[in-house]
């Protein structure tokens, strides 16, 4: 393995002399480039591996190349050159719409001899429901008899009125609960100064009965009647169904924080919920005349009066319900039944607006009852064929929803 002339020079016995281990050493190191030539075991190296013509890094498991890219030919000169493209926009997202469908709206009309009595049998052809004077296509029709949802809202203030006709107001308010069906649900709210909750909704009539009878001791003069109003039209949103507010009072606002105007807004917005209204005031009036003549301020109190009266009427036509004036305390109770007998029996429509704008806007509405396929109204007839006078109880109209953006 050492190079022949290496060899010699260990063989050779001329030298008789000892070499020490750095001459030995640097003997070594010199002939080292001379033993890296030589091939191990005899044989010729390996040509080395050329790298690619391209060349390129070296890889994990060989040296791998990057191919040149193809030149395309020149192109041919132009004689005008093309004008310059204004650089593409990136395309935005589509946009997406919610669609809302237009709402199918509920009439409720109860439809009433002169006397108060419901007039069953009708169909719909006999019905025609006018949207600010154009006529809608009825969907549906029934005549239903629903179940009462009620709250009893009882002004219960500190002042003559109370002790005159508290007592019989609540006789009558006696009366109605003692008419409630198995499924009926009816709440109690008195209101002075403010509403107090004196049961909430319940179909235990012995429940009602003692919270009617809570009603004893009156404590403020205020009757705020349009914020007690106002807050019962609010607790009733969340409550399905058809919904009534039977209000008794004498409709004399003292100084409540919701103005007239905001309450019949409210109620306008509120398309299910109906409005009965007893008014205390014209028989108190009665009562005072009868039992002291025409005291000092008798004619302001009037005027005071005829207004509360108008204001609860209002409300209940507005709604769909009705407004009751008892002169004496004996009709209270007959007031009572007929409100109950008139949840009760209605006529039920649905039809889908020909606007189908949802803009907030109020509808008007109008039903009319009509011989079947004539523009004529209809007369209905007792059973001794005699023409009964009739009147058509519904909602003034309603608010169009807006639509979700």
């Amino acid at each position: 393995m050492y190079p022949r002339f290496l060899r010699k020079i260990l063989s050779s016995t001329r030298f008789g002399i000892v070499l020490t281990g750095a001459t030995l050493a640097l003997l070594i190191w010199i002939s080292l480039p001379a033993m890296a030539e030589q091939p191990v075991g005899g044989k010729s190296p390996a040509p080395a591996e050329q790298l690619p013509p391209d060349g390129g890094p070296q890889g994990e498991i060989g040296p791998y190349a990057i191919p040149k890219k193809a030149e395309a030919p020149p192109a041919p000169p132009s004689p005008v050159p093309p004008p310059a493209s204004a650089p593409k926009e990136p395309e935005s997202p589509p946009s997406y719409s919610l669609s809302v469908n237009v709402p199918v709206v509920t009439v409720e009309a109860m439809v009433l001899s002169k006397d108060g009595r419901f007039i069953p049998g009708l169909t719909q052809d006999n019905f025609r429901i006018l949207e600010d004077g154009v006529a809608q296509p009825i969907t549906s029709f029934g005549q239903t008899r629903a179940p009462i949802t009620s709250v009893l809202l009882i002004e219960f203030a500190n002042n003559n009125y109370t002790t005159a006709f508290l007592a019989d107001a609540l006789r009558a308010a006696y009366a109605f609960t003692g008419d409630l069906k198995p499924n009926d649900g009816v709440a109690v709210i008195e209101y002075d100064i403010k509403p107090n909750i004196l049961l909430d909704f319940t179909q235990d009539k012995t429940a009602v009965l003692g919270a009617l009878n809570k009603l004893r001791f009156p404590g403020f003069r205020e009757r705020n009647l349009f914020d007690a109003l106002y807050d019962a039209l609010d607790r009733m949103e969340d409550v399905k169904g058809r919904k009534e507010i039977i209000v008794i009072g004498s409709g004399v606002d003292t100084f409540s924080k919701i103005t007239y105007d905001k309450l019949q807004k409210k109620i306008k917005e509120t398309n299910n919920v109906t409005i009965f209204t007893v008014s205390t005031g014209r028989a108190f009036n009665e009562w005072l005349d009868a039992h002291y003549g025409m005291l000092p301020g008798g004619q302001m109190r009037s005027l005071d009066y005829l207004q509360a009266d108008n204001q609860m009427r209002t409300f209940a036509q507005m709604s769909g319900g009705r407004w009751y004036d008892p002169r004496f305390q004996a009709e209270f109770p007959e007031a009572f039944r007929d409100i109950s007998n008139s949840v009760r029996n209605q006529y039920t429509m649905t039809f889908k607006p020909t606007n189908p704008k949802l803009d907030g806007s109020y509808r008007k509405l109008k039903i009319e009852l009509l011989e079947p396929g004539t523009d004529k109204p209809l007369i209905i007839r007792n059973q001794k064929n005699k023409e009964v006078k009739y009147q058509i109880v519904a909602r003034d109209g309603y608010t169009a929803g807006r639509p979700v953006e």
